[in-house]
């Protein structure tokens, strides 16, 4: 098998997006094209993309060029610090941005009051009559598709149009996707249509955006989120987006590079909802955050530490959501340099 690899000087890197089309015209007749592409950091102070270029048998028809396997490749490991999740916060807190949720009957009360409390401003809207007027006025859009019905499916590809054409993010949480065909296709058919900025699922859910053989027990996941990490690799490159395998590590993968939180308490997976909670919470990170990777790091840095705090005082699951919600309502920046767990 021939490798080629093209390494890229900083001077050279307005061509990096020229490279793999001028490397398929040469080789496509031979073999089809399996592109591995991995960051080197260099003590210079930057970071040179490096292009490997691997020529294996001859694609199956329809499969996508840009559907490879990417086992090999080396994430560069993101940082994060207390300083910056507490800005963003606190941004939130100051501009209190519009967060545009179609989620599921089970958590509306809960993602609202989460959304309330970090300081965002939550809308529950879903009838199709009003999707426009409504992503006119928010600042990023949540899709969950928890309780799915046709005339709400509808709604969702509406206002997720409605979103890419304003500008605004899209988070995407594909609940229960792989317990059913009907939901497993609305997910797929979905995020090809109109790719979000961030998707958010356990293990389950994001295998099952790629993988016809995953499964899951009805929403809760059915392995643990490292299992996922490469199909999140993949997802992120076919998508452009940043994939949150949630578990008891969060692997945030994005172009990036790759984030590892470990905040959380075993109690928070005795509370329905939490999921779609964390999702809401990106929502609003990345409403005042740009980088789609940051943002989502620092809403599951947030989601996280906020458990741990609220389990230290909570006798049960029951008493966990209301001082889960105390605790994302007060938490402060010594909580956050106190309590949060990055795994370098």
């Amino acid at each position: 098998m021939f490798e080629a690899l093209v390494e890229l000087s900083p001077k050279s890197l307005l061509l990096w997006g020229c490279v793999p089309f001028i490397v398929r015209l040469k080789f496509q007749k031979r073999n089809a094209l399996k592109f591995v592409s991995r960051t080197i950091p260099h003590s210079g102070g930057y970071d040179t993309p490096t292009l490997a270029v691997e020529l294996g048998p001859r694609a199956r028809p329809g499969v996508h060029t840009r559907d490879f396997k990417r086992t090999n490749m080396e994430l560069a490991v993101m940082k994060i610090t207390a300083e910056e999740i507490y800005k963003s916060i606190e941004l939130i807190r100051a501009q209190a941005p519009v967060i545009h949720n179609i989620t599921n009957y089970v958590v509306m009360n809960n993602t609202a009051n989460a959304l309330l409390a970090i300081g965002a401003s939550p809308v529950m809207a879903h009838a199709e009559e009003e999707m426009g007027e409504m992503v006119a006025i928010a600042s990023a859009l949540v899709i969950n598709i928890g309780t799915l019905s046709k005339k709400w499916i509808k709604s969702m590809f509406i206002a997720a149009s409605a979103a890419r054409k304003k500008g605004i993010p899209l988070v995407f949480d594909p609940v229960g996707a792989g317990a059913t065909s009907y939901r497993t296709k609305t997910a797929r058919d979905l995020i090809a249509a109109e790719p979000p900025a961030i998707i958010r699922g356990n293990a389950s859910e994001i295998m099952a955006l790629y993988d016809d053989k995953s499964k899951t027990k009805g929403v809760d996941s059915a392995t643990s989120s490292d299992k996922a990490i490469d199909i999140a690799q993949r997802l992120s490159e076919i998508h452009k987006c940043v994939i949150c395998v949630s578990g008891k590590m969060d692997y945030i993968v994005g172009q990036e590079g790759i984030s590892k939180i470990r905040n959380g308490h075993p109690l928070m997976s005795r509370v329905t909802g939490l999921g779609c909670t964390a999702s809401a919470l990106c929502g609003a990170f990345v409403a005042v955050e740009k980088s789609a990777l940051n943002a989502t790091t620092q809403a599951m840095s947030v989601m996280g530490i906020a458990g741990e705090m609220a389990a230290t005082t909570s006798a049960g699951p029951g008493s966990l959501q209301m001082h889960f919600l105390d605790c994302l309502y007060r938490i402060s920046k010594e909580d956050i340099t106190k309590c949060l767990k990055v795994e370098n």
